[in-house]
């Protein structure tokens, strides 16, 4: 059985954020499970066993190497595509996580092509299809 496909998949994303209104994206490689070339924010799958914020925590030190100075919980988003002419299903639980921006670094080059800092009202082309619906359904709490 294919998680997303047969059954809905979980994932744990983050929105990593320098405190000035810059966010970190990565650009997915070929490497990466789909969407290829898109700009994404962070995230992993939801393993059994782990807690939610766990694989944050895990996720955001293997991705970009780095430990938060604080994060909040900002919910959840239900993210339906079809890819490969197959309809899949994921259930984005998403925080917002503060970082010091100096001591970030690209832990998964295999995975991306690169990392960069974007403002929200600047972002880059093209987007991974999860980003536009994480922007309006938590635009209130990006302010920063």
């Amino acid at each position: 059985m294919q998680k997303g496909v047969d059954y809905p998949a979980v994932a744990v994303g983050y929105l990593v954020h320098d405190g000035k209104g810059n966010f970190l994206f990565n650009k997915r490689s070929v490497n990466c499970r789909d969407e290829h070339g898109t700009w994404d924010f962070g995230g992993g799958g939801l393993d059994f066993g782990m807690s939610v914020e766990g694989v944050m925590l895990k996720e955001l030190k293997e991705e970009y190497c780095v430990e938060p100075i604080s994060y909040e919980f900002l919910g959840y988003e239900d993210l339906f595509r079809e890819m490969n002419g197959a309809k899949t299903h994921w259930i984005l639980i998403d925080f917002l996580v503060l970082v010091d921006r100096n001591k970030v670094k690209n832990g998964e080059p295999h995975k991306f092509d690169e990392l960069d800092w974007f403002r929200l009202d600047k972002l880059p082309s093209p987007l991974h299809s999860s980003v536009p619906g994480i922007l309006k359904k938590f635009k209130d709490k990006l302010k920063i």
